[in-house]
């Protein structure tokens, strides 16, 4: 695919379904008993393959409609008659081994060639402290073989921030003799204690200094609800950064979701100088949800703080992107785990810019892009993008195209549909020039 410099990009969308949200609702659905109800489901490729991945383990898993559907829980998982294939879906594989691990079963994962290079280990070691035992490739990587059960209690601090990591111990604390502890040195999205605590679960949280101690008790049992997943702040950082960098343009993604730890983008885009607003502010699904418009702006360079990484790591390839139109340089810093996600990121993300005519510098946990607009200069563009299957590598390089002088091309732009369904029709439909 590829993306041509655009006219002023103009209209009011709905970004689909929170991706974090709607794994969350099908996974704690087939662990409830009885019905829950999921509506503005991402229909996204990873999600999918988590919904398969429910009905695998015995749930009754339905699409009712446009993302409407219905789960069926019976209480607990069942042991799956075959391999799990969880694709691309990182989050989806690491929740559901932590959900698996509190039932006397045998399970075996795997996934794509992405997802098969991808760490497990990071999730595999708090589990192994609870008691459950596995089998697997060199480096805790898929294809692998969970056995667990037996579980006890574990009071595990987490070495680094990681909401996956996070998620998985609670899903496993469930049925943990004892329940489970994790302590956050720094906060990370907090959408599995918040669903929890709606599917009728007790979650303390306690605040400790800088760090959260988040305790969830042994034998509880969780009923089925009703969720409405709200437009996912990842996926509507895209149009809205493309308004930001187009000249003349002004769009307006309805429906966001606003947690407190997932606006680190809005926050920086913010510092540089964006013009956004904000309004018609709500609660939806116990989830704060508000309208955001996006108008052209004059972008200027900032040191990104690091503390900031947790509650935006998936968006800082378009940050990069908005960077590269500012004036002077964006330092980005605490991105290390950017190197281990679908893609090494902070690579890729280099490799394109640079490609592209923008000056990067790389570091083992940092990225700064030198803004290319000054006085009579723009971003070049012009270059073809090697993505490596990285929905989000290719989707920044795509907007980035569309304010650039020469067109940005991506390889492999079928991954996007992993997160994001309808982004090419989406974006086409606000004026932006992207073709096959």
């Amino acid at each position: 695919m590829t993306a041509t410099r655009s006219g002023p990009l103009k209209g009011v969308l709905r970004a689909p379904g929170d991706k974090s949200i709607s794994h969350r609702a099908l996974i704690l659905g087939a662990l409830a008993s009885g019905v829950t109800e999921v509506e503005g489901l991402l229909e996204g490729e990873d999600v999918k393959r988590t919904a398969a991945a429910m009905a695998a383990f015995g749930a009754e898993v339905e699409r009712l409609g446009e993302g409407r559907w219905r789960v069926v829980g019976k209480g607990g998982f069942s042991e799956p008659a075959d391999v799990v294939d969880c694709g691309n879906a990182g989050t989806g594989v690491r929740l559901i081994m932590g959900a698996a691990a509190g039932f006397a079963m045998s399970a075996t994962f795997t996934g794509d060639a992405s997802l098969r290079g991808r760490p497990m280990m990071r999730v595999l070691k708090p589990l192994g402290e609870m008691g459950a035992t596995w089998m697997c490739r060199a480096g805790g990587r898929l294809p692998l073989t969970l056995q667990g059960g037996l579980l006890k209690h574990v009071a595990y601090r987490l070495p680094e921030p990681s909401a996956q990591v996070k998620s998985a111990v609670l899903l496993a604390g469930l049925h943990a003799n004892g329940g489970a502890e994790v302590i956050e040195p720094e906060a990370t999205r907090d959408h599995t204690e918040r669903m929890l605590r709606a599917f009728g679960a007790e979650v303390d949280v306690h605040e400790h200094g800088p760090e959260r101690h988040i305790i969830l008790p042994g034998g509880q049992k969780l009923n089925g609800i009703k969720v409405v997943v709200p437009g996912d702040p990842s996926s509507a950082a895209f149009p809205l950064v493309a308004a930001l960098i187009t000249p003349g343009s002004e769009v307006t993604v309805e429906g966001m979701l606003l947690n407190p730890l997932r606006i680190g983008l809005l926050e920086t885009l913010g510092d540089m100088g964006a013009d956004l607003s904000v309004t018609n502010v709500r609660e939806e699904g116990g989830e704060t949800v508000a309208d955001v418009t996006a108008r052209h702006s004059q972008l200027v360079g900032v040191d990104v703080p690091p503390e900031r990484a947790p509650s935006m790591i998936d968006e800082y390839p378009i940050l990069a992107v908005a960077a590269a139109f500012a004036d002077g340089p964006t330092a980005m810093r605490g991105i290390g785990e950017m190197r281990v996600k679908e893609s090494d990121r902070i690579a890729l993300m280099a490799a394109g810019l640079t490609a592209c005519g923008v000056a990067v510098e790389e570091g083992p946990d940092s990225l700064t892009v030198v803004g290319a607009v000054r006085a009579n200069h723009g971003v070049k563009g012009g270059a073809r993008v090697t993505t490596h299957g990285d929905h989000r590598i290719a989707m920044s390089h795509l907007i980035l195209g569309l304010a650039s002088d020469e067109p940005v091309a991506v390889d492999e732009p079928g991954m996007i549909a992993t997160s994001f369904p309808g982004f090419f029709d989406l974006m086409r439909s606000l004026g932006a020039e992207i073709s096959a």
